[in-house]
């Protein structure tokens, strides 16, 4: 899967001095304060006011809302609404808010992000292969075409913090633009299974009170550890998904998955979510687990419980890739009615039109988008908007 290379290095002189609009090199709550950087904060200082185009056509159509591009950034690197508004304004036309809890949640230790190096040639990682298992080697040298780390625990403000912010970010999205709002149950010592549904119920219905047009549910933090993502448990998944709907309403919910290897188990995945109604769309990938390691082998990332990152970026390509493809199958076989979101090592253009030829009605990058802020606008000129 060569093209995402060869787009890279298209870009490679025009984008390598780029700082990363999220700065790797400083901390989760400095970025949060002081964020975004590079590319997206010099542009929003010489342009105060200017954002895209509304006079733009709208011709895709993604849950109900037109669109200029199907592209944009996930849930990870768009921390508050400064990040979301640079992120609109230089051509990412769906945004989703950094998923949120229903209580304030401590990020990891710093570091957070790690450049990542799979040893195979064109840089790809096999999820659940020898390498992720025995270890990645994970440091501070990045390199194009770019893989990195994510271990940040899915850090939440409190609702009466992240709410009004969300709206904020709402009202700087143009015509044609979208901000959809990500969230996740949070366990916490003590709690039963029914009080986990719950949680999840209460942080949808506080997403809902903001006013969002879409929401995403996150079933596939790498952080909860490798065995207990909630989309290891198909049944759990339609049941909270059940309970969420039946709180927001009419509003299209996402749910966001992890690699799936096996079509049965993904078929079940399917069969409790889209299949019954309750959920619109299905995004994936997420990350893919690895453990991380230093030049002398050793954990890579500080702290206990640590040793296992997601990687992000051109690593997964292929992964996502095979997800979507494999989904898309899925909803022409069953004849369903549901939306697909590709995530995955998106670099360039060509990257996007083949989540898009695999089946993906939206395509996101985050760590692409992190490193080439233009990304968004060179999607929107090769669909010619």
């Amino acid at each position: 899967m060569s093209s995402g290379t060869v787009g890279i290095d298209r870009h490679a002189d025009e984008a390598a001095d780029l700082q990363s609009f999220y700065d790797v090199r400083r901390s989760y709550e400095d970025n949060y304060r002081e964020g975004p950087f590079g590319a997206f904060a010099e542009f929003s200082a010489a342009h105060p006011e200017e954002a895209v185009e509304n006079t733009v056509e709208t011709p895709y159509e993604f849950l109900g809302q037109h669109l200029r591009t199907p592209f944009g950034i996930p849930a990870g690197p768009l921390l508050n609404s400064a990040f979301t508004d640079a992120a609109f304004d230089m051509g990412f036309d769906i945004c989703v808010y950094k998923t949120v809890r229903s209580r304030a949640w401590e990020c990891n230790p710093f570091p957070n992000v790690l450049a990542v190096h799979p040893k195979s040639s064109d840089g790809f990682l096999e999820p659940g292969g020898l390498e992720s298992e025995e270890g990645v080697l994970a440091d501070d040298r990045y390199e194009r075409p770019i893989s990195i780390s994510n271990s940040f625990g899915v850090p939440s403000r409190d609702p009466d913090v992240w709410q009004p912010d969300m709206q904020r970010a709402m009202s700087h999205a143009g015509i044609g633009q979208l901000l959809i709002g990500s969230f996740q149950g949070s366990r916490v010592s003590g709690m039963d299974t029914m009080r986990y549904i719950q949680d999840h119920v209460d942080t949808a219905s506080l997403l809902a009170e903001t006013g969002v047009k879409v929401i995403e549910m996150n079933t596939s933090c790498p952080n909860e550890g490798k065995h207990r993502l909630l989309c290891d448990d198909p049944a759990l998944v339609g049941r909270i998904c059940e309970a969420v709907k039946n709180r927001i309403g009419d509003i299209p919910l996402i749910v966001k998955l992890a690699y799936i290897p096996d079509d049965r188990f993904l078929d079940r995945l399917v069969e409790a979510t889209v299949a019954h109604g309750v959920v619109q769309g299905l995004a994936t990938i997420n990350t893919i687990s690895a453990r991380l390691v230093d030049s002398q082998g050793r954990q890579a990332l500080p702290g206990e419980g640590r040793d296992r990152s997601g990687v992000c970026g051109n690593a997964i390509r292929p992964s996502g890739l095979d997800m979507v493809a494999r989904l898309d199958a899925m909803r022409s076989r069953r004849d369903l009615d549901f939306s697909i979101v590709g995530v995955g090592g998106v670099l360039d253009a060509e990257d996007f039109a083949e989540y898009r030829r695999a089946g993906s009605d939206a395509v996101m990058s985050a760590t692409g988008a992190m490193w080439d802020p233009m990304l968004g606008r060179r999607v929107a000129n090769a669909l010619g908007r």
